[in-house]
């Protein structure tokens, strides 16, 4: 069992597909030494595509109101305990003032679905990071927008936007959000991301209620149909005032290894260490790094709503200011033998059918 798997990892590695049946043996069957066999050639190729470097993201914030009802988000809109916010035009831009003096060229702006935030308002909140930061990328994530308001913000912009899939089964994805969404139309947002020229990031949920291995190599297949420029995933973790506050968490084990799996699948793909991980052990970011990704993502909203933005329970680095946050992690980056960069760091992966012949595509 074990060399026929190793054979899979072989033909990951070389040809960057599988058969779904492959993809759901690979998860199902895998084994510690299989997990070092997939670091082992993991590691091999990010650090043929990106050396060690480790680029960072500045992460902003910027409000935690949302108009869907997902049942595994602590923003979710009914939940009523929560402390909303949303920040000015003003506190936004400082976020970005500091993180550029502090070595940070690319922003992401993250929030709920909030209509607050129309297209014109967006637009202008870009425009104006373009014009004050011209040698930054702009990275968006604030859900699902129709056509005109991807392509309005882009043409404002933005240089990229993730929106992770969460699950690409239907039925799988109707159990863990309200009627109204649906893996359809989160899919297609994707695409129309992809049309319009974003470099685009998509991901999932690991260890998410009743997430079976089928799913997790149905996702697998739509990376690498999507073929993103980047790839967030982290473990499932209830938040207490969610519907499904009593399910158990996903685990680092089961993360790290489709971390590594994803790098075999897309060698060129951004692939970040999350909060997440880190938030469900204290080594958990230096582990996805470990493990084949290649970015983490500090925060810079101000300390003083970092509590309020929590998708999650028990996230980390809600009280260290920014300084600290890179500080930090420069210093548990070098301790494994990596160095944080500060440059964009754009994505190698192009939006573009990719070859077969080469073995690093």
């Amino acid at each position: 069992m074990e060399k026929n798997l190793k054979a899979l990892v072989d033909k990951l590695e070389t040809r960057h597909t599988l058969l779904r049946d492959e993809w759901i043996s690979l998860i199902r069957w895998r084994t510690p030494l299989l997990s070092d066999y997939v670091f082992q050639k993991a590691r091999a190729v990010r650090q043929h595509f990106y050396g060690k470097d480790v680029y960072i993201r500045g992460l902003i914030e910027f409000t935690n109101y949302c108009k869907n009802d997902c049942y595994y988000c602590g923003i979710r809109r009914s939940n009523a305990k929560a402390h909303r916010y949303r920040l000015s035009k003003e506190q936004v831009l400082n976020c970005c003032t500091e993180g550029y003096e502090l070595g940070f060229r690319t922003f992401v702006l993250q929030g709920g679905e909030d209509g607050y935030f129309t297209d014109e308002r967006m637009a202008d909140l870009v425009k104006t990071i373009r014009q004050k930061f011209p040698d930054c990328a702009i990275t968006l994530s604030i859900g699902e927008r129709s056509y005109d308001s991807y392509k309005a913000l882009f043409e404002a912009g933005a240089d990229r936007y993730l929106l992770r899939h969460e699950t690409w089964d239907a039925e799988h994805y109707s159990r863990l959000h309200p009627p109204q969404l649906s893996a359809s139309d989160r899919q297609q947002c994707l695409w129309n991301l992809k049309e319009i020229g974003y470099q685009v990031g998509t991901g999932y949920m690991v260890g998410s209620p009743w997430q079976t291995p089928e799913n997790l190599a149905d996702d697998m297949l739509f990376l690498e149909k999507l073929n993103p420029q980047m790839v967030g995933i982290g473990p499932f973790i209830p938040h207490c005032n969610t519907p499904l506050k009593d399910h158990p968490a996903g685990t680092l084990e089961l993360t790290l290894y489709l971390l590594g799996l994803i790098r075999l699948l897309l060698p060129k793909v951004l692939l970040p260490a999350t909060t997440a991980l880190g938030t469900i052990d204290p080594r958990g970011r230096e582990l996805g790094i470990l493990a084949g990704a290649n970015v983490v993502m500090p925060n810079l909203s101000p300390v003083d709503v970092r509590k309020d933005y929590l998708l999650y329970d028990n996230k980390i680095c809600t009280g260290s200011e920014a300084a600290e946050c890179r500080a930090d992690l420069e210093s548990r980056m070098r301790a494994i033998g990596y160095q944080v960069v500060t440059h964009r760091g754009d994505s190698l992966n192009k939006n573009q059918e990719r070859e077969r012949n080469n073995r690093y595509v």
